[in-house]
């Protein structure tokens, strides 16, 4: 299992377009990737669901942990945080 946390750079947080630009790019992976709002001790939701996504209410400043586990796992959560800290094109 592969663990690595990232601080939310948006001003707006994980809104619609960057949950569903994250949730395109787990799609991407052939393992399942998880997130969570470690800020809030929010518990793990699938990076492939928009929806998921959301309802993890990352707001700006927040810490947002991935996790995978499997083949790929690096590669997986290593983009998804990428996409994170570059502020998914906003």
């Amino acid at each position: 299992m592969y663990v690595k946390s990232v601080t939310v750079v948006n001003p707006t947080g994980l809104h619609a377009r960057p949950a569903a630009m994250l949730a395109t790019e787990a799609a991407k992976f052939d393992i399942d990737v998880e997130l969570r709002n470690a800020t809030k001790d929010g518990e793990f939701k699938s990076a492939r669901s928009m929806l998921g996504i959301m309802m993890a209410g990352a707001g700006a400043g927040d810490t947002v942990e991935f996790r995978a586990d499997g083949e790929g796992e690096v590669e997986a959560v290593d983009a998804l945080v990428a996409l994170v800290e570059s502020g998914c094109g906003e």
